[in-house]
């Protein structure tokens, strides 16, 4: 299990990997691409699983099954906006590494990273790319020393494209929290609607909340998500931000002695890293 710095991730995995072990990786999988890393996992057909937790959360395994069973109808759009957490007018010393773009744990790599592995789950893949990105804090402090820090990483993130279904995707990640909203999801379909909201933009680990209407409904109702999403012997870690982490380890579990792949191996890793990378490169950085 690699959960060090995301600088550090490539070389740990890559002796584990040299030594025959299986290996669970938080994500991001490295700082940057990780084709060698899913290439090695595959030359010596050992198992690797990466930390996309998002997709373990009941929430939003409930909500890709509403669009999968056609609550919605054909999905039309999809809108997102976001609070990164981080990256805010504030840093810890011992986050300052987070500022610096070389690291490869930036807003984007992380909750935005996390939260686009959700929507993807639930939406499908993305065939088009636009994005915008900048540097709007140009000083961040440190609260206990007064440090100041310059950031070279976006603390704003826009992307716009379409989905593999045809669906119109946009995505706004800003910086720090916000006073008002701090996240907030709507899937629009042809016969339905729905909105996911909760108090963090990092899907991975918040509580969040579904409401929905279809077919003649006049307005959004709640949703509450089967107690079929949830596994009993994590009953002690719901609600708490551990509990995504617990499913997944479930889900490697059961991948592991039934032969399932609920849990993203390295070549699923380093496909959404390519996706990431796509982002990054089509954005005009402002």
């Amino acid at each position: 299990m690699v959960t060090v710095k995301v600088p550090d991730h490539r070389e740990i995995i890559q002796s584990a990997l040299a030594a025959g072990k299986m290996v669970f990786s938080e994500w991001p999988l490295g700082n940057g691409l990780a084709e060698e890393l899913a290439t090695t996992a595959a030359e010596r057909g050992l198992h690797t699983f990466t930390g996309l937790q998002a997709r373990s959360a009941p929430a939003v395994r409930y909500l890709r099954d509403l669009v999968a069973d056609g609550y919605v109808g054909e999905v039309l759009s999809t809108s997102l906006v976001a609070s990164g957490g981080g990256w805010g007018a504030v840093f810890p010393e011992n986050g300052a590494y987070l500022l610096d773009r070389a690291n490869g744990a930036t807003m984007l790599t992380i909750p935005f990273g996390h939260t686009m592995s959700g929507l993807t789950m639930v939406l499908g893949d993305v065939e088009k790319v636009t994005a915008v990105t900048a540097t709007r804090r140009r000083e961040v402090k440190d609260p206990q020393s007064g440090r100041v820090y310059r950031p070279d990483v976006a603390d704003q993130v826009v992307f716009g494209g379409v989905l593999s279904s045809s669906a119109v995707a946009s995505v706004h990640y800003r910086g720090g929290i916000s006073r008002g909203t701090n996240f907030h999801w709507e899937i629009n379909g042809t016969d339905g609607d729905l909105v996911v909201t909760g108090d963090t933009g990092h899907l991975q680990l918040g509580e969040f909340t579904i409401d929905g209407a279809h077919g003649s409904d006049a307005e959004l109702s709640r949703l509450t998500v089967s107690e079929r999403y949830f596994d009993p012997a994590l009953q002690e870690l719901r609600s708490t931000p551990a509990y995504n982490v617990g499913a997944a380890y479930a889900q490697i579990r059961r991948d592991l002695t039934q032969g399932g792949s609920e849990v993203p191996d390295f070549a699923q890793g380093a496909r959404h890293h390519r996706l990431l990378d796509r982002i990054e490169r089509a954005a005009e950085h402002v």
